[in-house]
């Protein structure tokens, strides 16, 4: 019995125990080249379905910078049709301003207009005797002005005869003071020595018209020599053709002989004659006188008694007087004063020179006092 517990087991195969676990097989070789060839598929599906992924995400990201780009310009586009909208606001505010402007300044002128209407309305809804004095205070007002300046005394009595006519029309005792003071401005005004001024402007426009025409010392031509005498069958005669008489008789070859040289010494002398010119001029620089300045020296002459003339019409006695002075110093220093032009010229300038001009001429003082006198009166 010990020996039979202490015996060791028997070996027992596989194959003898179909209760035990059977072993794995071995893979086969097929199914090994199998498994990288999955892999392989799978990571190239992966990548495609990347770069599928990157292609569509690179697409939407440029859609979105083209729509973003579109929109920047059609953000730009706006911002300039904006500002232009904002600059046509600004000239058409500016338009409307100077529209304003000159609506304003048309109102108050329509204002001023309406302002100088009520007052010509009120002055001609005064009574008429009162309108007559104020037309008749301008006209004397005028009237004594011109006077004043001008020195137009007939003006002035025009003005004084057409305010006593218009005071007679109404044929009122209260403008017996007017008329009495009009009429003895009017006796004063006729009072009045006559200064020709007509007359003495006539005379100076006649001595300008003649410059043009004067002879002047830098233009003054040569005398011609006197005629050689002429010898008549071997005589000498005058320029009236009659033979000299002869001082006593000589022989032919000593006439001959004396008319070849007095031939020959007049012929010489002649020449001489025209190469050489002495005269006596007492400003030598009046000869030195180019064309150009001459015209110039007779232009301003003109105007000198152009001067003059203005002066006599406006009264200017001093004025008067040293342009006519000025104009005969440059007649006795420029011109030929022994032609018959230049001589009648001068005779002019002083016959003209001999008008009186200064005569003190009276106001309209009485005869405007008067009538302003009746008007704060009234």
């Amino acid at each position: 019995m010990n020996e039979t517990s202490t015996s060791p087991d028997p070996v027992v195969s596989p194959a003898e125990t179909p209760n035990a676990a059977a072993p794995l097989p071995e893979p086969s070789l097929l199914e090994t080249v199998q498994q990288p060839q999955t892999l392989l598929v799978g990571i190239v599906v992966l990548a495609i379905l990347l770069a599928g992924q990157t292609w569509s995400s690179h697409n939407q990201v440029r859609s979105l910078r083209e729509e973003m780009a579109r929109r920047l310009q059609k953000g730009d586009a706006s911002n300039a049709e904006t500002g232009t909208l904002v600059r046509t606001v600004q000239e058409t505010g500016k338009e409307l301003q100077a529209k304003v402007s000159l609506l304003e300044s048309k109102q108050q002128e329509a204002q001023s207009q309406q302002l100088a209407l009520e007052q010509l309305y009120q002055d001609l809804s005064k009574n008429r005797d009162e309108w007559a004095l104020t037309e008749i205070e301008q006209v004397l007002s005028t009237a004594s002005q011109q006077l004043q300046l001008a020195g137009n005394v007939p003006g002035a009595l025009i003005a004084l005869q057409n305010a006593d006519r218009s005071l007679s029309r109404s044929d009122k005792p209260q403008f017996i003071t007017i008329r009495r003071a009009i009429a003895k401005d009017t006796e004063r005004l006729k009072a009045l020595p006559s200064v020709d001024s007509v007359g003495v402007a006539l005379r100076l426009d006649n001595a300008i018209a003649q410059i043009d025409t004067l002879p002047m010392l830098s233009d003054e031509k040569p005398t011609l020599p006197a005629a050689p005498e002429k010898l008549v069958a071997g005589k000498p005669v005058t320029a009236n053709g009659k033979a000299k008489p002869e001082a006593s008789s000589t022989s032919p070859w000593l006439q001959s002989a004396q008319s070849v040289w007095q031939s020959w010494s007049s012929e010489m002398w002649v020449d001489v004659r025209q190469l050489i010119r002495v005269r006596s001029v007492t400003t030598p620089d009046a000869l030195m006188l180019s064309p150009t300045q001459a015209y110039f020296l007779r232009e301003n002459l003109k105007l000198r008694l152009l001067n003059a003339r203005m002066a006599l019409l406006s009264r200017n006695e001093a004025a008067f007087r040293a342009d006519l002075i000025a104009a005969q110093e440059a007649l006795v220093k420029y011109f030929d004063v022994r032609a018959r032009s230049t001589q009648s010229v001068q005779a002019m300038l002083r016959q003209v020179q001999g008008s009186n001009l200064s005569i003190e001429l009276p106001t309209l003082s009485d005869s405007l006092n008067a009538v302003r006198n009746y008007k704060a009166k009234s």
